[in-house]
């Protein structure tokens, strides 16, 4: 064993995570890649390697730091615990210990030292034009700081349905002009999309980088194709009841109970692209429609109007119309 590798189990061991949990994570991250189980090893490698440290900077603006919740709290197994292992973590405003001036000099370290080498994480929409006051740390604008911390990236990573497109900021009459990060600041950012995303998905991105030295394939929406190159409804298990005609009618009837398909209560898995069923939550245990919930389509641009309301499917498209996103 290699002793950068030896260093990484030894520091994750003491701090709780076992070997057998390291590499069970591991299987993790492989399967949301769509790899062949072959690649465990080398992905379990890539993710020991001390010295590839990569420098992160992670920025939030206008959202409820459920991202960063859904992240810090995950336990499938310890995701937290085992990404600051491989990463560092230079800026983070909900855990670092820093306050004031010196979290602004943190930043400004950061972003200086590791120029063209960090990755910017980016939780949280913009407010644009007039209303661009409407978020202001330091006494910069959200538009401001996003400029001067992403241009000088080596990628930025958009995470969360806020950053990705505006999220529920943006929804109508959005008197704040809030827009997706890309979309704010003229970029074309890495889009993990998802209200919250499953943070296997962004560790995915990470671990796509260090394991082959390049950022994954995107579809046309900026999403990473290995996560969002098929719709919820490819890949749900309650398709064959779609395909025999079983529909629920009514929340906790006996056709709910038996698993049918939920489409006619508003699902709209057949217009949504994530691998919700693949990866699932709650470390691997199950998603919203294995625990007998339609999909509402967060991973979708402005979903808050457009997939919206989330119980009804009048207006909702059939399986048949949904397009495959293009490969950018």
């Amino acid at each position: 064993m290699k002793k950068q590798e030896h260093e990484v189990y030894e520091k994750l061991e003491n701090n709780g995570v076992s070997r057998r949990d390291f590499m069970k994570f591991c299987t993790a991250v492989t399967a949301a890649l769509g790899l062949s189980s072959s690649m465990v090893v080398k992905v379990s490698e890539a993710l020991a390697q001390v010295k590839q440290r990569p420098s992160v900077v992670w920025l939030h603006f206008a959202e409820c730091t459920g991202c960063s919740e859904s992240f810090l709290r995950t336990t499938y197994p310890y995701v937290a615990d085992i990404l600051f292992d491989v990463i560092s973590l230079d800026y983070h405003e909900t855990i670092m210990a820093a306050a004031g001036h010196q979290a602004e000099e943190n930043l400004e370290k950061a972003v200086r030292d590791g120029k063209g080498k960090y990755i910017c994480i980016v939780e949280g929409a913009i407010p644009t034009g007039d209303t661009a006051n409407w978020g202001v740390i330091g006494n910069r604008t959200f538009q401001q700081i996003g400029e001067h911390v992403c241009k000088d990236a080596l990628a930025t990573i958009c995470v969360g349905a806020c950053a990705t497109f505006g999220g529920v900021q943006a929804a109508k009459p959005n008197p704040g002009n809030f827009k997706g990060v890309g979309e704010a600041l003229g970029i074309k950012p890495i889009n993990i999309a998802g209200c919250p995303p499953n943070p296997i998905n962004m560790v995915a991105v990470i671990v796509h980088y260090l394991l082959l030295g390049k950022l994954p394939d995107l579809d046309s929406l900026g999403r990473p194709l290995f996560a969002y190159g098929k719709t919820i409804h490819d890949q749900c298990p309650r398709r064959s009841h779609y395909e025999s005609g079983e529909f629920v009618k009514e929340f906790g009837s006996k056709e709910a109970a038996q698993g049918w398909c939920l489409y006619e209560v508003g699902c709209k898995g057949p217009d949504t692209y994530n691998n919700c069923p693949l990866v699932k939550f709650n470390e691997g245990t199950s998603w919203p429609i294995q625990a007998g919930h339609p999909c509402i389509g967060c991973s979708e641009p402005d979903f808050w109007d457009k997939m919206a309301p989330f119980y009804m499917s009048k207006e909702a498209k059939t399986p048949k119309e949904a397009k495959t996103p293009s490969k950018k």
